[in-house]
């Protein structure tokens, strides 16, 4: 099932007043822009304009996949709570585009969530050049449209620390690295709180109670002081840049090595997938398909890498290039090792590895250091030759895990504290200015 995003705003002039709405559709895996939606609609107040803005969303959505699954994302509070079922709607105006917006799509395929203004920019930006072309006599274009397309950079939570070796790549390092730094490896300075959105309902209106005029100006007014202390994290785009670089990175399949949690890189023997390696490519072949966004496909030239590819290939009717600088990290004496077993064989070399990302492992393998630079150098070749463009990359843990770090501007023990499951799929989209954005789907249960 296709997942969509539905971002949408109104606004008024004077309440009532002159309004339009804006309404943005997107991937929900690649964040990419699929559709967008404006509109003046003469005199009308905020609700009503908010309330076209979502129907507007929600018909553009069921456009491109009426089968498809819809997060609708709005920053009015009053739309949010009533669309939820948890306030009553009292307004007749307000009551008949509820009814219209219900029955686009069927009951339990779209959920909403409240979102603070500074949030909703694109959706925004388009409700206010639907007005402004209102203004002149005019109507919205598409073509003419200046809407903010950045999403913002998304933050990477610290999963629970694996048992085990994450992957076949970092094995067993999460833990073991924490042993071995304490106290002398000092983690980077938190940032600062989200602020905390509104409660799904106010004391003054628990459950579905009605709404009284003043309740829902509070609401509105609380929430836009909210958004208007808000300031964007460092790294946000302020501009719009143009369609950005989207880079699908997808882990490939298990091999026989994989469930036994041994070192696998470049410098082994190679394995290639095994048979619930080949259903986990199967499942990801048909999920991308669905979504229908790939307009093409790079690998990594290892086996199992190449032959993922090739199966997510077929599906989409798509050709597979081959990319060296895709290849995994280079383990040395380690390859085909477990992290018990390199422990008790080469402790010292471990504990250096785990200890600095220029420490290379045992019998020349390459440092993380060195990995992140090949990757670097691989990642703005690629951006270069796809710009605008959703590229599937088939690869590796040290690699995926490199492309978000970098895209973060995550510190390199960062690599530890991140595992990828086999098959699961991570998402960057590059900017023109340098800027980038990262969306986590690590779960390869979606595939199921």
């Amino acid at each position: 099932m296709r997942e969509f995003i539905v971002e949408a705003d109104g606004g008024s002039r004077g309440n009532p007043g002159p309004a339009g709405y804006g309404a943005v559709v997107s991937d929900a895996a690649t964040g990419e822009t699929l559709r967008e939606a404006a509109e003046y609609i003469g005199v009308a107040t905020n609700n009503v304009a908010e309330y076209r803005g979502l129907l507007a969303g929600l018909r553009a959505a069921h456009a491109l996949d009426p089968a498809a699954a819809v997060h609708v994302r709005m920053d009015s509070k009053l739309v949010i709570e009533q669309m939820s079922g948890r306030w009553k709607i009292k307004h007749p105006d307000m009551k008949p585009l509820a009814a219209d917006a219900a029955r686009i799509f069927p009951p339990g395929r779209v959920t909403y969530e409240w979102i603070p203004r500074e949030r909703n920019k694109h959706a925004d930006r388009l409700a206010n050049e639907a007005m402004d072309a209102g203004a002149r006599g005019e109507q919205w274009s598409a073509s003419a449209s200046t809407a903010d397309l950045d999403t913002p950079a998304a933050t990477v939570a610290p999963p629970e620390e694996p048992p085990g070796p994450p992957g076949d790549a970092t094995a067993g390092a999460a833990r073991a690295r924490e042993a071995l730094a304490a106290g002398r490896v000092s983690a980077p300075p938190p940032g600062p709180a989200p602020e905390a959105g509104p409660s799904p309902a106010s004391p003054s209106a628990p459950g579905t109670t009605e709404q009284s005029d003043a309740d829902v100006s509070a609401v509105k007014a609380d929430a836009d002081t909210r958004a208007a202390k808000a300031v964007a994290a460092p790294g946000w785009a302020p501009a719009d840049m143009g369609a950005p670089a989207t880079f699908v990175l997808l882990r490939h399949g298990e091999t026989p090595l994989t469930p036994q949690k041994r070192f696998s890189g470049s410098g082994g023997t190679d394995p290639a997938l095994s048979e619930a390696g080949r259903e986990q490519a199967e499942r990801a072949a048909a999920l991308l398909a669905r979504r229908g966004t790939i307009q093409a496909i790079v690998s990594s030239p290892l086996a199992r890498t190449r032959e993922t590819a090739g199966i997510v290939a077929a599906r989409l009717g798509l050709e597979v290039s081959v990319d060296d600088g895709l290849r995994e990290t280079d383990f040395g004496a380690w390859e085909g090792l477990t992290f018990a077993e390199v422990r008790e064989r080469h402790p010292d070399d471990l504990n250096a590895w785990l200890a600095s990302p220029d420490a290379e492992p045992t019998g020349g393998g390459e440092s993380f250091a060195a990995t992140a630079t090949r990757i670097a150098a691989t990642r703005d070749k690629l951006v270069a030759a796809y710009a605008g463009r959703t590229v599937l990359l088939v690869t590796h843990v040290t690699p995926i895990k490199t492309l978000v770090r970098l895209a973060l501007g995550a510190p390199p023990e960062s690599l530890f504290r991140m595992e990828l499951s086999a098959a699961s799929l991570s998402v960057v989209a590059y900017y023109a200015d340098g800027n980038a954005s990262v969306r986590l789907l690590n779960d390869t249960s979606h595939l199921r």
